[in-house]
């Protein structure tokens, strides 16, 4: 499903759906798809990201994704918006997605993440669209007994809730995918993302949380920003080298270009559902990435010791060796580039709130 054309789409440049996508791996990933040639329309219902978002894209790329304010768990509205588009594919980020908090409202995850899901797979095959790419997370591993995590490891119990929403997901994709009766056509990939961070080079988007953030980059940008008067590590007595929780990180523009070589291999892929882990390889601790960051941007984070956080896991990092091979894709940027961009971002965040 590659672009006919690159910087002016046409009406016959395949037309791709992206649910979630004013949101933070979503915006990046529209960013890469316009870059490519590909039409793209914008599914979001502002939850947590902000509409001036795609004034933001609009200044990346020179173009303007179409945008429909819509709500996935609206399975009428969905339906009807689908039957009368006619989009070649879908990628699927929107989702609630904070573990922490998935922790205390498991009920809102289970609905927005399950029930949304459900009624896409629906509209999608009533519309007969038939390619489905899937945001789906390395927390489908629960704790793994080994390291690194390959496609084939065995899925444990989720430690969350959000988690629990993603590896029920998977099935329910799966499922729909290779069911008696469904189309020869239709094709889906899981991509399995380990830690998102960063941001787009030019400084216009990136990630936004609402309230206080329970991802560690966007907490440590703002407490660099003074926004937060110190920045909390939940727990040091883990079994890792210095004791604090270990992640695989990745540049968002790296996991949104894995999303573009997903759509590429549904093309040619013989089996109908395919699962990619999307990481570096590498694990770094949560105390590697404050000292990073503190170098590459040349200042001091103040933070403190907590208690472990609920739902957190010890340690995890990728085997990529499929998604570099089978869909040739790799990533560009280091951890280095990672600290530098989101810092970027966060102090062009504050201009363009003035």
């Amino acid at each position: 499903m590659s672009p006919t054309t690159s910087p002016n789409p046409s009406p016959s440049t395949p037309h791709i759906l992206v649910t979630g996508g004013t949101g933070y791996i979503g915006s990046h990933t529209v960013v890469e798809l316009i870059k490519e040639g590909y039409r793209v329309h914008i599914l979001d219902n502002l939850s947590n990201s902000r509409e001036e978002t795609l004034d933001r894209i609009e200044q990346i790329t020179g173009k303007r994704p179409e945008f429909t304010k819509l709500d996935v768990r609206d399975a009428d509205a969905l339906e009807d918006h689908l039957s009368h588009h006619d989009y070649d594919g879908v990628i699927h980020f929107a989702a609630l997605k904070s573990v922490g908090e998935s922790v205390r409202k498991p009920l809102e995850y289970y609905e927005n993440n399950v029930v949304g899901t459900l009624n896409l797979i629906r509209a999608m095959q009533s519309a007969g669209i038939p390619n489905l790419v899937f945001s789906s997370s390395c927390t489908v591993y629960g704790q793994p007994d080994t390291l690194p995590v390959t496609e084939e490891t065995p899925l444990k119990p989720a430690q969350s809730p959000y988690g629990e929403s993603k590896r029920i997901c998977e099935a329910i994709i799966r499922d729909a995918t290779t069911a008696e009766g469904a189309p020869e056509t239709s094709r889906s990939v899981l991509l399995r993302y380990f830690n998102p961070v960063g941001a787009d080079p030019s400084g216009l988007i990136g990630e936004l949380p609402t309230g206080v953030p329970d991802n560690l980059m966007p907490f440590i940008t703002q407490t660099a920003a003074g926004i937060r008067d110190e920045l909390q590590v939940f727990g040091n007595d883990y079994g890792t080298p210095d004791g604090t929780p270990v992640r695989d990180y990745i540049h968002v523009s790296d996991l949104a270009r894995a999303h573009i070589r997903a759509l590429e291999y549904m093309n040619s892929a013989e089996e109908p559902c395919s699962v990619f882990n999307v990481g570096t390889g590498e694990g770094y601790s949560v105390l590697e990435i404050i000292q990073t960051f503190e170098k590459v941007n040349n200042l001091q984070l103040p933070y403190r010791i907590t208690e472990r956080r609920p739902g957190d896991i010890e340690q995890i990092w990728a085997n990529n060796e499929k998604a570099l091979h089978t869909l040739k894709w790799s990533p560009q940027y280091g951890l280095k580039e990672m600290c530098q961009t989101a810092w970027t971002w966060q102090q062009s965040l504050e201009e363009l709130d003035r």
